[in-house]
């Protein structure tokens, strides 16, 4: 048996979007281990090593950080992570974490819903249900459109929008059929421009913060693309910073990324999600392209219970998108064609497609990462809408 001399840290996954994760863990010298049900997805071939675990089941990763004596566990970028990182950290006495109660707080809609109407935090008024019945009869207060959710998924899984009443039990039972556990939220119908904040804390204030613009392609529940600078004025900024800070005080925050979704009417942040770890999609690599900071690595070391004191704000420099490579149906991929007009704008990409892939859910599915560097903040915005047209997925 090979004796490993390095601390020992887990992420609680190791798809393609938690590579920067396991490479800044790396840099910062640790023996770096991922988990998950998926053998093959890409994460893991930079790893030091891999063990299956599902990482969205809290007592699987605890069961295994514990037989491989973790001194550190970071979450992978998704929801269920997060919570079972909390979970582990917690029961295993480690640095870097909010306590599991707090965590299921932030990631469960229904609880975060509450706590925000509870403290004066602008989301949409929402209700919460556990059965198809009460969902439907309790609905009714909600002036339509309505938005219908799962409490635990991300990434647009098992939403509808209702505009009519005759709508709404096939969009209950969609919330419902997807969901491990039994609760949904419904809740009102925001209008207006939809972006990302993704801020870090540290002792409860926000030292760096990072805007981005938010572009759908096909699926209008699922973030296809973001650019940044943000269209946003300074002042929207500072109203997302007081209320990150003003969750922080509530909740005793760790130290750590602290990402806010949200949508902008009448110049009024209305926030819609938040979570305590890395989005996905590579989004931390477009931060680390617009800015020059290190943000992986600030997350891992968050996560490790590493001193953060040193971080600070860094402005974007430049005009940047980072577009994921998607289809316009199902079918069978043929080839990605990408415009020649993008060859000197692209930076980098990562691509997993492969030629004769059934592609079974276009409106999920993805074959690539591309990030492109623009001249100027209206070439960037208008170019981003058109990325779908300039970087197409041929189906047969």
């Amino acid at each position: 048996m090979i004796k490993i001399n390095k601390k020992k840290l887990l992420i609680a996954g190791g798809g393609y979007a938690d590579i920067p994760l396991i490479l800044a863990a790396k840099r910062l010298g640790f023996y770096v281990m991922t988990s998950g049900n998926r053998p093959n997805d890409l994460g893991h071939q930079y790893s030091d090593e891999y063990q299956m675990a599902d990482f969205s089941d809290c007592d699987a990763i605890l069961k295994l950080a514990t037989r491989l004596k973790i001194s550190a566990i970071c979450p992978c970028c998704n929801d269920f992570s997060a919570l079972s990182a909390a979970y582990t950290a917690e029961k295993m006495g480690l640095p870097g974490h909010d306590p599991y109660t707090i965590s299921q707080i932030i990631h469960h809609k229904d609880l975060y819903r509450k706590f925000a109407l509870e403290n004066g935090i602008a989301s949409p008024k929402a209700l919460w249900f556990t059965n198809k019945k009460d969902a439907l009869k309790g609905m009714e207060s909600l002036p339509l459109p309505v938005v219908i959710k799962p409490v635990n998924l991300s990434g647009g899984k098992g939403i509808s929008t209702v505009h009519r009443m005759d709508e709404a039990e096939k969009a209950v039972e969609k919330a419902f059929t997807i969901l491990r556990t039994q609760r949904i939220v419904v809740e009102e119908f925001i209008e207006g421009e939809r972006h990302g904040f993704s801020a870090f804390l540290v002792n409860g204030r926000v030292v760096f913060f990072f805007s981005d613009n938010e572009h759908y392609y096909l699926n209008p529940y699922m973030v296809a693309a973001a650019s940044t600078p943000s269209t946003v004025s300074p002042e929207v900024e500072r109203k997302l910073c007081m209320q990150s800070e003003k969750i922080a005080s509530l909740l005793s925050l760790t130290t750590g990324i602290f990402h806010i979704q949200y949508i902008l009417r009448n110049e009024e942040p209305i926030v819609i999600e938040i979570c305590r770890r890395a989005p996905g999609d590579l989004y931390i690599k477009l931060v680390e392209y617009a800015t020059g900071l290190d943000y992986s690595g600030w997350i891992v070391r968050a996560s490790a219970g590493m001193d953060c004191s040193n971080l600070k704000q860094a402005p974007v420099k430049g005009f940047f998108t980072r577009h994921c490579v998607m289809a316009s149906r199902d079918g069978t991929l043929k080839n990605i064609v990408f415009d020649s007009s993008l060859d000197s704008m692209i930076i980098d990409k990562l691509m997993w497609w492969n030629k004769g892939e059934q592609v079974m859910n276009y409106l999920t599915t993805k074959f690539g990462i591309v990030f492109v560097k623009f001249r100027s903040q209206d070439e960037m915005m208008k170019t981003t809408d058109r990325l779908h047209e300039l970087i197409v997925a041929q189906i047969d």
